[in-house]
């Protein structure tokens, strides 16, 4: 697989996807701190992903 097709795709992706966790949280919960957590644990749960099935290396 070619890494330069993808790489940008895929921060582009991590990114909003971030963002829009951390917007519906707001929305929904109307407190920064549960938008940062909420942002954060996405990123959690990416990391595991990468490490339990061996993605990215």
């Amino acid at each position: 697989m070619n890494r330069n097709r993808y790489g940008g795709t895929v921060k582009a992706g991590i990114g909003f996807g971030a963002a829009l966790a951390i917007a519906i949280s707001y929305t929904t919960w109307k407190s920064i701190l549960w938008a940062i957590l909420h942002g954060i644990f996405g990123w959690a749960y990416v990391i595991y992903f990468a490490i339990r099935y061996g993605v990215g290396g």
